[in-house]
């Protein structure tokens, strides 16, 4: 009764201070990552077509490179997650992240190979990875655990601003510079380099006690410490992950059907603003309401998103597809950090998140080489059919588990 209650009373908060209850190093981290999305999904949207036609890369090879970089960041986030605990601090390795991804933003434009876009990907995704996991982290860190959910959903929805500005500007640049890819391709330095600078002036993180807990590395005796309940999210990350595998097919599903070389990257323009409309609301539910029926629902709706694409004949039928694509992203995304976090021992929290995106890493590098390579031999509609698959035995893993739904919180009221 006592636990209820107090949901109870953190409900009234939410709704009463909500946005304006959270930190300010909250929307600190929100607009960094604002902007170095707005830089990186400048390059993303256009660089799937440059692989394809300028270097002539074949689908196979695309569903590899992407797979490899995204698996490259999720391995990194082990470490950087671990690391983050043992010292008590997290922006240092934040910042370093982050600085990281500006400095590889020149290479896609002076690239000549593919090989020049593996290198670049593959550094970006190694600063990505430092990020990730101490970022996520530091969000719980610094933020009263009844604002977990708004706190997520808000950072995930100014990165999702991010990341339809950045194509939005590419179709623009794309216009004014008469497709010339290589040329749009320098202006992602800029906002990059204005995410780290932002970063470094206006996030502050808590003091950590310093104690044994904290500062001692990560050894299989403290990896038991992780709840059963911790390893049942990763397992249903892991699934959820191969059915979302990489968003350069979705770039290159709109291609496929006639879209024109300057307006492909409004496919994520389309869904990030769904994405980002979505992300705090969502997250704002989450604190609120039943998870497992907000990720069966989540699921549902990838599962309409892969079935519209496996069938779209039209760049329309297209972006209805990444449109319901994005509300997916958004209901579940903000969504798992919150599981990760309310599952997890707060002195392993960097450490909980690294093994998470590590997990679900390995799961994206699966997908996006299944995606290529089912593209390559079979075509497109077997891809995302393939994903709908893959969401649909997700989903019914979820209706049929009947655990605990309570969080670490409230066991422990």
């Amino acid at each position: 009764m006592d636990s209820r209650t107090e949901h109870q009373r953190s409900s009234v908060v939410i709704a009463a201070g909500g946005i304006r209850a959270l930190p300010a190093s909250i929307w600190a981290l929100g607009l960094g990552a604002l902007f170095m999305d707005m830089s990186s999904e400048l390059v993303h949207s256009l660089l799937p077509v440059f692989m394809s036609t300028v270097l002539g890369t074949s689908m196979a090879v695309i569903g590899i490179v992407e797979g490899i970089a995204e698996a490259t960041a999720a391995i990194t986030k082990v470490f950087s997650g671990v690391i983050s605990d043992r010292i008590g601090k997290r922006k240092f390795l934040v910042v370093l992240g982050y600085g990281l991804g500006a400095l590889t933003k020149p290479l896609f434009p002076l690239a000549t190979s593919i090989g020049w876009v593996f290198t670049g990907r593959f550094i970006d995704r190694i600063g990505k990875g430092i990020r990730g996991a101490p970022r996520d982290a530091l969000v719980a860190d610094i933020t009263p655990p009844h604002l977990w959910g708004t706190a997520y959903g808000l950072r995930q929805s100014l990165d999702s601003v991010g990341a339809f500005l950045g194509p939005m500007l590419a179709v623009a640049l794309m216009a004014w510079f008469a497709n010339k890819i290589t040329t749009v391709l320098w202006a992602a330095v800029i906002p990059a380099f204005i995410a780290v600078a932002l970063l470094i002036a206006a996030v502050r993180e808590p003091e950590h006690q310093t104690d044994a807990a904290v500062r001692k590395p990560l050894t299989l005796a403290e990896v038991g410490r992780l709840p059963l309940h911790f390893w049942l999210i990763v397992l249903l990350g892991a699934v959820f992950t191969l059915a979302r595998f990489s968003e350069a097919f979705l770039i290159l599903r709109a291609q496929s059907v006639g879209l024109a070389l300057g307006y492909v990257p409004m496919v994520l323009i389309v869904m990030n603003i769904v994405y980002a409309g979505g992300a705090y609301p969502a997250g704002v539910a989450v604190d609120r309401f039943s998870r497992r029926a907000m990720l069966i629902a989540g699921l549902v709706v990838l599962i309409a998103a892969d079935v519209v694409l496996a069938v779209a004949a039209s760049p329309m039928h297209v972006f209805i597809g990444v449109a319901i694509w994005g509300l997916h992203m958004a209901l579940t995304q903000g969504l798992l950090s919150k599981l990760v976090a309310d599952a997890a021992p707060a002195a392993l929290r960097g450490s909980a998140f690294g093994i998470f995106n590590l997990i679900t890493g390995i799961a994206l590098l699966l997908a996006s080489v299944i995606a290529g390579s089912l593209w390559s031999a079979v075509g497109a509609s077997a891809t995302f059919l393939a994903g709908a698959a893959f969401a649909g035995l997700a989903a019914l893993g979820l209706i049929l588990y009947r655990g605990r739904s309570r969080t670490i919180q409230e066991e422990r009221a």
